[in-house]
């Protein structure tokens, strides 16, 4: 970890972090029901009783127990939400305890950070792992987010600040970037970055065209409706053999309608939205659309230098420097990125222009994850973070995703964060962009 992180991430500011975080947490589940809470068991998602006490127990245990040598918070929290000793299935069996309990537990947890956070002396250990235990959080309430979805229950109703979506139709067209040596990853200057991201490495690259948005709806409907997912031609043997398994004939959340398609948004049907990005289509899927339309998916460095490098002058090239965003160096704003649930969806594809890559391309920060085809792995040098189960246990059948969407959080994403997921997944907010397949 870096020497100091006080002046990126004053104290002031992280108990702020981490009081938004779980009052989200809480807003999140606040109107489910005892027996929505636990949900039904599946393989995609976590019974939310187990998963808001998880958050607590991890934050308890690494910004409390390890940074500060506190004793648990609760004597049996190891036995009931250490997410690596305890499998998936049987999370619903545990005996949890009650809500009133566990939201509690989630308080009182969360006030021990924040009076850590208050003393004169702070350490950079503390300051990390609170952080961390944030960041962390982050990515489960967006996880909580599409369970909402998969489970089709209504929207989250959020106290923070909803914006109608704006207009901004289709955007067709690739723009050209040049080729070069590129250094993908994050540089040991960075105030915080995740194990995965460690260290930037120089890595060749071919020129090539990409998409200047996302695949649309309306696109993928084109697939769709010619046959698309019965073309045995269009799939690897590994996706082909999902597809059948799971008769799988359209998106997740799509059903005909007037012989036209309607998408489920959480629990309201709508006609389908042309210019809005498709969703919840895994990798396999992305990969089969990209055959028809005789395109390809990017790969992660591609997709890293079309985010965040800086043309040269000469327009030939790039330079070594590269932006935190596609925009800059600043912060996301409303009219750059859909972040932090701001329009409770996608926005439609040509929308936020001021959030353009100097390239060209269109919201590569928020709206939706975008698949790679590059398989998710160490990058040279690899060392895991005092987290070790963050990355290391999952670098062996995941694929890589970036970008962020609209319910991820401004303070996690960057251009050069790795998502990664199992690339049969489709109930997590993600779609893909699309490269030209030259000779």
């Amino acid at each position: 970890m870096p020497s100091s992180l006080q002046s990126a991430f004053p104290p002031a500011t992280l108990a702020a972090w981490a009081q938004d975080a779980r009052q989200c947490t809480f807003e999140l589940i606040a109107d489910l029901g005892d027996h929505q809470l636990m949900g039904p068991q599946l393989s995609i998602v976590n019974p939310g009783l187990w998963e808001i006490g998880h958050l607590a127990w991890f934050q308890s245990f690494w910004a409390l127990r390890q940074a500060a040598g506190q004793a648990p918070v609760w004597p049996d929290e190891d036995a009931l939400y250490d997410s690596i000793a305890i499998a998936h299935d049987i999370r619903w069996d545990l005996p949890l305890p009650p809500r009133d309990q566990t939201l509690a537990y989630l308080r009182q947890v969360r006030d021990r950070v924040l009076a850590r956070l208050q003393r004169d002396t702070v350490s950079d250990e503390q300051i990390y792992h609170a952080l961390y235990a944030t960041l962390h959080e982050d990515m489960h309430t967006e996880a909580l987010t599409y369970t909402r979805q998969t489970l089709g229950w209504p929207a989250p109703k959020l106290s923070l600040p909803l914006q109608t979506p704006p207009a901004g139709g289709p955007l067709e067209g690739d723009v050209e970037i040049p080729g070069g040596t590129f250094l993908l990853g994050s540089t040991p200057d960075a105030a915080f970055v995740f194990d995965n991201e460690k260290w930037a490495h120089p890595v060749d690259i071919a020129p090539f065209a990409m998409a200047r948005a996302a695949v649309t709806q309306a696109q993928y409907a084109a697939f769709v409706d010619d046959g698309g997912y019965t073309n045995r031609a269009l799939w690897d043997a590994e996706g082909w053999q999902w597809r059948q398994h799971n008769d799988a004939q359209h998106p997740m959340h799509w059903r005909r309608h007037d012989g036209g398609w309607e998408r489920r948004h959480f629990d309201q049907w709508n006609l389908l939205e042309a210019h809005l990005p498709v969703i919840h289509v895994n990798w396999h899927e992305a990969q089969a659309y990209c055959r028809w339309a005789g395109r390809r998916l990017p790969s992660e460095a591609e997709w890293e230098l079309a985010a965040s490098a800086t043309p040269s002058t000469d327009g030939r090239g790039f330079t070594t420097v590269k932006r935190h965003f596609p925009w800059g160096d600043t912060p996301p704003t409303p009219q750059r990125a859909n972040l932090d649930w701001r329009h409770m969806g996608c926005v439609e594809v040509g929308a936020l222009p001021e959030g353009d890559s100097p390239f060209g391309c269109r919201q590569m920060i928020g709206n939706l994850w975008e698949w790679t085809a590059t398989p998710f792995g160490p990058f040279p040098g690899f060392v895991a973070d005092p987290y070790k189960e963050y990355s290391e246990p999952w670098f062996d059948g995941r694929r890589v995703m970036r970008g962020g969407c609209w319910t991820t959080r401004s303070r996690l994403i960057r251009t050069n964060y790795r998502n990664f997921q199992t690339p049969d997944r489709r109930d997590v907010w993600a779609g893909f962009r699309t490269c030209r397949q030259d000779a």
